[in-house]
């Protein structure tokens, strides 16, 4: 335990809070440690945690993508489309499609990056405008209902009875969130590429030097963002039943705001996955705590406007990307 908070303090600070919330809210209110209030929180927020792990590797890579929920909105829509244009499809083509055309609007983001030697925040803020725009043109705003029953139908891995007769359900989302989660944790800590990705975030030019490719690093990052947006919008319709083009537009805050909360240094270099779990944990208890408690749903986006803020201020950022630690970049030198 002690080894824990030496080599994690973000991560071990934020556990120390979480379990002083919970303790907190069990206490305050009747229904928060309940089995549906449980499963009601892990089904809301599969998909954002789905997101954050697709951000974290761009965080940890030096860089920051706000575009991601409305790419997840494109893909919803494009993916509509392919899904009526081939008669109906499957889960197997609904991964395949989302993960691809998440991966291609992820690569427009690095390419445009990697083009114009231009900070990824600017480059987001444009993209992001840009996909919302086009999608709200050609949607004209209209919601998709006809869609293939595959994709619409409820899948449960877990289902429970109360005696008063509610249930308590955990829903297909919950299962892929688990999927993407490992899927990330083995990219960024068992793989070389996750090695030069925290090698590249501490160091850009020292990671130039000892040989990692600039550009893959930004498709590697950015891709993986994408995918992880296209899949999260694909389960998001699977919870919602319908394509709502708008629907997820300015959740990308949410989600930003738990990463960084859990570690991941907006400098880049630095961010775990369990740091992700904690933060996404953090802004969903603290959400359903308000709920319960019945205060103003405004003193939320307060909350997240803080941690925002404060991430802000007590990382060692530098958007001029001013070299700090060569460590890791040591590290990729000698694999």
């Amino acid at each position: 335990m002690r080894d824990f908070f030496r080599d994690h303090p973000v991560e071990a600070r934020l556990s120390v809070v979480l379990l002083l919330m919970i303790i907190g809210l069990s206490l305050g209110t009747d229904t928060f440690l309940t089995l549906g209030n449980i499963t009601s929180l892990l089904n809301n927020n599969a998909v954002n945690l789905i997101w954050a792990v697709g951000l974290l590797v761009v965080l940890i890579a030096g860089g920051i993508d706000i575009s991601f929920a409305v790419a997840a909105s494109v893909v919803q829509y494009v993916a509509a489309q392919v899904f009526m244009g081939i008669g109906g499809g499957n889960w197997a083509v609904g991964f395949l499609v989302a993960g691809l055309l998440g991966i291609g609007l992820g690569m427009i983001n690095a390419l445009l990056i990697h083009g114009f030697r231009v900070i990824s925040i600017v480059i987001t803020i444009a993209t992001f405008n840009a996909f919302f725009g086009l999608l709200m043109f050609f949607t004209k705003g209209r919601n998709i209902y006809n869609l293939p029953d595959w994709w619409t139908d409820r899948i449960f891995i877990f289902e429970r009875q109360a005696s008063d007769g509610t249930w308590s359900e955990l829903n297909l989302s919950v299962a892929v969130m688990i999927v993407c989660v490992v899927a990330t944790l083995g990219l960024i800590r068992l793989t070389t590429l996750g090695r030069q990705l925290y090698a590249f975030g501490d160091n850009p030019e020292g990671a130039r030097r000892a040989g990692v490719n600039i550009w893959q690093m930004q498709v590697v990052a950015f891709g993986w963002c994408g995918m992880m947006a296209g899949i999260g919008g694909l389960m998001q319709v699977n919870i919602a039943q319908e394509v709502v083009p708008n629907a997820l537009y300015g959740r990308e805050l949410d989600v930003l705001a738990a990463v960084v909360l859990g570690g991941a240094r907006l400098g880049g270099g630095r961010g775990t996955v369990l740091g992700c779990i904690l933060g996404v944990m953090f802004v969903a208890i603290t959400q359903n705590g308000l709920n319960l408690l019945g205060i103003s749903p405004f003193a939320f986006q307060m909350i997240i406007g803080a941690v925002i803020l404060l991430a802000i201020s007590s990382s060692n950022l530098s958007f001029g990307r001013l070299p700090r630690d060569t460590t890791a970049v040591a590290k990729v030198g000698t694999t």
